[in-house]
């Protein structure tokens, strides 16, 4: 069964259609990278995806149900966004930031336990943040304040992941460790969906990918079917080859100089 469904999608923000009938299916256990141009619908996509905004028309059911039929706390519970930028101005410190992600599986009026204080211990490990948890998130540079959005987000242990550009202000080598963090939690029970605007890095990572323009699906399926030059060029109108790389173990794109108008 289809961990999303998405028929038939319509959405605008006011006389602007955003999403024009999309139709889409996504099977869990995989990493997605939804690649296109600036301004194609890819973090809207996104928050339909998370529930953040209710489509015009059409309907998306998630694990079989409308995706409108779960609650909030339900959702929390099984989808986890890092969003492309988060502003706070309240000095919570980065280790109360983390815990936030762990409040969906705790009761109400309850502490968090054990388990929610060990998950954010080893996530501020593995997420190379230690040191960091009684730091105020909002004296922050925008990196590392997104390192602990992620961490945050991590630390819901849910069934989907969502990056929005998570990655844009990190530097190569958190981008990377991240990334990695991400992909390792690819299992038969998560499913990772990222917008990635470096297509070299979706194609390192994503297995499958889905490839937008001017609010619809251009192309998707396996990474392999996808990223070649036609597609490329027809979608962000460049010149590419696309070849397999014995350094990085994957395909990469390299770009001609000349931009089609």
């Amino acid at each position: 069964m289809a961990l999303y469904d998405l028929d038939r999608i319509e959405f605008a923000y006011g006389p602007k259609t955003v999403i024009a009938d999309l139709s889409l299916t996504i099977e869990g256990g995989h990493f997605y990278g939804i690649i296109g141009p600036n301004g194609s619908g890819k973090s809207t996509l996104i928050d339909l995806l998370a529930g953040h905004l209710k489509a015009d028309a059409g309907s998306i059911r998630f694990d079989g149900r409308p995706l409108a039929a779960y609650s909030r706390k339900d959702l929390a519970r099984r989808i986890a966004l890092v969003p492309q930028d988060f502003r706070i101005n309240f000095p919570y410190t980065c280790r109360e930031i983390v815990m936030m992600g762990r409040y969906p599986h705790i009761p109400r009026f309850t502490r968090p336990g054990a388990d929610d204080l060990a998950t954010v211990d080893s996530i501020f490990k593995e997420a190379d943040l230690l040191g960091f948890e009684n730091r105020p998130i909002n004296q922050l540079s925008g990196g590392e304040r997104q390192r602990v959005i992620f961490a945050r987000s991590l630390a819901q242990t849910t069934d989907v992941l969502l990056l929005d550009e998570a990655t844009s202000n990190l530097d190569m080598r958190h981008t990377v460790q991240l990334l990695n963090l991400a992909s390792r939690r690819v299992s038969d029970r998560t499913t990772v969906i990222a917008v990635l605007q470096d297509v070299n890095l979706a194609a390192m990572y994503c297995d499958r990918l889905v490839c937008m323009r001017k609010g619809e699906i251009f192309a998707s399926g396996p990474l392999e079917s996808v990223l070649n030059p036609e597609t490329l060029k027809t979608v962000f109108k460049v010149d590419t080859q696309v070849f397999p790389s014995a350094f990085t173990g994957s395909l990469q794109v390299s770009f001609s100089k000349e931009v089609q108008s």
